[in-house]
């Protein structure tokens, strides 16, 4: 969520490396007692821009779980391997395949909806759930998953609806989108173009390959009809397409971005160009508190800054609601987190909400029934393991090249 292309054999070794680097090797005790969680991330690739707060989120919550003394008195291992991108597809697939040899019982992951649906069939048919805190493909929401796949990110329907309703507010007319022929492009474009020619806007949509780098042609096509506004739908395209929109003249201030490319542009040479730019990104509003938290155990994993904190939180919550729902079935099989995860993301008569994992053991073992509420917000899965009521945050970017939340919008994810 852009390398150049390279040899699998190459991509599964830094897979390898990568493991070592970022995530702790897994014991092989047995699954039902001890919870093992598998993280697929975009270490390399044209997602890898969003591995720091994801790193930073896992470390977290798993850090959290084990101080409170772990799940069902066994620490939390945490093995976390590489997703890569577009170029590569065997390098998820691969990942899938160790985390499964190495009997984890929760994956977390992958990033990019591409990827899941690389993964997600192996995955699910081997009885271990998996959860993503960024997929936002509304494809996803009926999968065949056997109700192993959740995600704590609200599908494109809602990101398109908020994203698509900003622009009309802010007096557009006509729109061009440069979107990426993927799932995730593909999905979040439908979206937003339904919701802005309901509002009576012209939409024109130019699609290219994932990792594009000859991006003028594309430009070109957006810019003929004289567009209002303009909305990239893409990763680390943005890269290319934004220094093109400057030579072509057409204002920055009129340019949205979307969570796959919503990022700190000031070391950029074109960042003043973003002044008055606007971006769409799940969640809300994070406190300082929880932020610092991440910033912490990124540097005590890594040695490096956390700047950015994109999905931070909905990796953190996926990755504490799957051990409360593994102490709640007082199983931590992904058979067991499954029986709980839906009933545990919900409110409901009787039940105590909390909102972290040692309040929620503490409940539990006192005999009561939780409804845990994230970072992310209440979750409250559905049938289908999407949440039901979420956030979309609205930002602005500044002549730095970095970005300010406007607002933050509540809405449903679902069809």
């Amino acid at each position: 969520m852009n390398v150049s292309k390279r040899k699998v054999a190459g991509a599964v070794a830094s897979v390898a490396a990568a493991a070592l680097v970022f995530g702790a090797s897994v014991p092989a005790s047995a699954a039902d007692s001890q919870l093992k969680i598998g993280a697929i991330v975009p270490l390399t690739g044209s997602l890898s821009f969003l591995v720091p707060p994801e790193i930073a989120g896992l470390h977290l919550a798993v850090d959290e779980i084990n101080a409170a003394g772990g799940v069902l008195g066994k620490k939390v291992t945490l093995d976390i391997l590489d997703e890569a991108d577009g170029d590569s597809p065997a390098v998820s697939q691969a990942s899938a395949t160790k985390h499964l040899a190495n009997k984890v019982d929760l994956i977390i992951g992958a990033a990019s909806s591409s990827r899941t649906k690389l993964i997600i069939d192996k995955i699910t048919s081997a009885k271990v759930v998996q959860i993503s805190g960024s997929n936002t493909s509304p494809s996803l929401t009926d999968w065949k998953d056997g109700g192993f796949y959740f995600r704590t990110a609200p599908s494109d329907l809602l990101q398109g609806r908020v994203l698509a309703n900003q622009i009309l507010q802010d007096g557009a007319s006509s729109v061009a989108i440069l979107l990426q022929d993927t799932a995730y492009g593909v999905g979040l474009n439908a979206q937003l173009k339904a919701v802005l020619e309901k509002g009576k806007a012209t939409v024109t949509s130019i699609s290219f390959p994932e990792n594009e780098t000859s991006v003028s042609s594309y430009v070109d096509k957006a810019l003929a009809g004289k567009p209002d506004a303009v909305v990239l739908v893409t990763y680390d395209e943005s890269k290319k397409l934004l220094p093109a929109l400057q030579a072509k003249g057409f204002s920055g201030g009129n340019v949205y971005l979307v969570d796959g490319n919503a990022v700190d542009y000031s070391k950029e040479s074109y960042a003043t160009y973003l002044n008055g730019a606007k971006a769409s990104i799940p969640g809300k509003a994070l406190d300082d508190a929880f932020k610092a938290k991440l910033v912490a155990a990124y540097k005590k994993y890594t040695s490096k800054t956390l700047t950015d904190f994109t999905y931070g939180e909905s990796l953190y919550d996926a990755v504490i609601i799957g051990a409360l729902a593994a102490v709640a079935a007082k199983d931590a099989s992904g058979v067991g987190i499954k029986s709980q995860l839906t009933a545990i993301s919900q409110a409901g008569a009787g039940k105590v909400t909390v909102t972290n994992f040692a309040d929620g053991v503490k409940a539990l073992k006192a005999g009561k029934k939780i409804n845990y509420d994230g970072k992310t917000g209440a979750i409250e899965f559905d049938k289908n393991g999407d949440p039901t009521g979420a956030y979309i945050g609205i930002y602005r970017y500044s002549a730095a090249g970095t970005f300010k939340l406007v607002k933050t919008v509540l809405g449903s994810s679902v069809k």
